[in-house]
């Protein structure tokens, strides 16, 4: 299979698939039969037969001049994967795994299985599959290149809110794995695992879902499981406002590239389900059910922060979560959300949160919400964050390239 191209920023081959619900469109209602060992399905209509090519499998493409993940539309399952280096690990060594990995990231995300891989089978129905690479702070240290590190590729600062545990923190190399299937998922990460395992031990791993086609319309804003519509504010992929927010530009080895903050924030649902829903709504500054601002009707409607009510007070409170989240100057992030739920104690109480990735150009964009969200946000008596780490997204590439040859090569 060949790998296809991304033109322009933001675009993926989706277009170029052909799925079953177009061979049933026009008003042709039908069911679907395979029979055992043969190639194509038959779809039975109430008169006749018609037989159907094999649906061919979903992909995304690799190449482009920015790494795929970042504005592909969301996938339903996701895995990120931090990598803590080995000591005595030089640059060639590191560069020709990555290199590996590199390779091994096509082959998946096209429906082919890596060299090695002992379980072929699982790697031919690829779901969107998706593996974007990033590199933290410290790794440049390591690898004695701190020279090519930018500049503004900074750690972030202390919040005073935080309660971080070591065990959510950090990382050398970051995987960010995402396909609309948990076992493309798995299989994915687990080859990574075992081919990055030479130079590389596993730091964390944060596994995450969230609504995807066909559960919500395409291009619908997911809800978390805190019951809120998750990323309304969002620049839309491909336009002026997204590529301003999320790819960095200039001329040094990170141009089309990002940078990514993973937090993992816990959420207290136990408390959060004993609030009276109008105090929710005032929390947020959105409705529940419609994700409107509380001074609108659509969800996308702009909310206007200085309307007052008949008793003079802002509508929109001045510490509600969208309100806190707004930067003066317009500068915005890119929220690529992910729910998990890890386990449940004796008594019933949830481990639940978000894996919260967010994309910007700089440090200094997100960590200047940060500040303000952690300054009196009225959502913070619900949310903890307890994991947090920083990496610098290198741009794609092109084929017969490796992703982070621009910085690493």
């Amino acid at each position: 299979m060949t790998t296809a191209m991304r033109d322009t920023p933001g675009m993926t081959d989706r277009s170029l698939r052909v799925s079953r619900r177009t061979m049933l469109a026009g008003g042709v209602t039908a069911a679907s039969g395979v029979a055992a060992g043969a190639a194509g399905a038959v779809l039975f209509t109430g008169e006749e037969d018609v037989a159907s090519a094999p649906e061919p499998v979903a992909v995304e493409a690799f190449h482009g001049n920015h790494q795929a993940g970042i504005a592909t539309p969301p996938q339903a399952h996701a895995a990120f994967l931090s990598l803590s280096l080995k000591s005595g690990i030089g640059l060639e060594r590191f560069a020709s795994v990555q290199k590996l990995l590199s390779q091994d990231a096509e082959r998946l995300t096209q429906g082919e299985p890596p060299l090695g891989d002992t379980e072929p089978e699982l790697a031919k129905l690829a779901n969107r599959l998706t593996i974007t690479f990033g590199f933290g702070y410290e790794l440049f240290d390591k690898l004695a290149i701190a020279d090519r590190r930018p500049g503004d590729f900074t750690k972030l600062p202390k919040f005073e809110l935080d309660r971080l545990d070591e065990k959510w923190n950090g990382g050398d190399v970051l995987l960010q794995i995402c396909a609309d299937d948990a076992t493309t998922v798995a299989h994915a990460l687990r080859m990574c695992v075992k081919d990055s395992r030479s130079i590389a031990k596993v730091r964390w791993v944060m596994r995450g879902f969230r609504q995807a086609p066909p559960v919500i319309d395409e291009g619908a804003t997911p809800r978390n499981t805190m019951g809120q519509l998750d990323g309304t504010a969002n620049p839309a992929p491909g336009g002026e406002a997204f590529a301003e927010t999320v790819w960095r530009d200039g001329d040094d080895a990170t141009k089309n590239g990002s940078v990514l903050v993973v937090r993992r924030i816990r959420t207290e649902l136990e408390t959060w389900d004993a609030v009276d829903p109008a105090v929710k709504e005032m929390s947020i500054g959105r409705a529940l059910d419609t994700g409107a601002p509380l001074t609108g009707k659509n969800e996308h409607d702009e909310p206007d922060f200085d309307a007052t009510n008949d008793l003079g007070f802002t509508v929109i409170p001045p510490k509600s979560h969208i309100r806190r989240a707004q930067l003066e100057d317009g500068r915005q992030i890119f929220r690529r959300v992910y729910n998990y739920d890890d386990q449940v104690s004796a008594d019933g109480t949830s481990d639940t949160g978000l894996i919260f990735a967010s994309y910007q150009k700089d440090i200094a964009t997100f960590a200047d919400i940060q500040a303000q969200l952690d300054n009196g946000d009225m959502l913070n008596d619900w949310v903890t964050a307890i994991g947090s780490s920083e990496f610098l997204i290198p741009p794609g590439c092109e084929p017969g390239g490796w992703v982070g040859e621009t910085l690493f090569g």
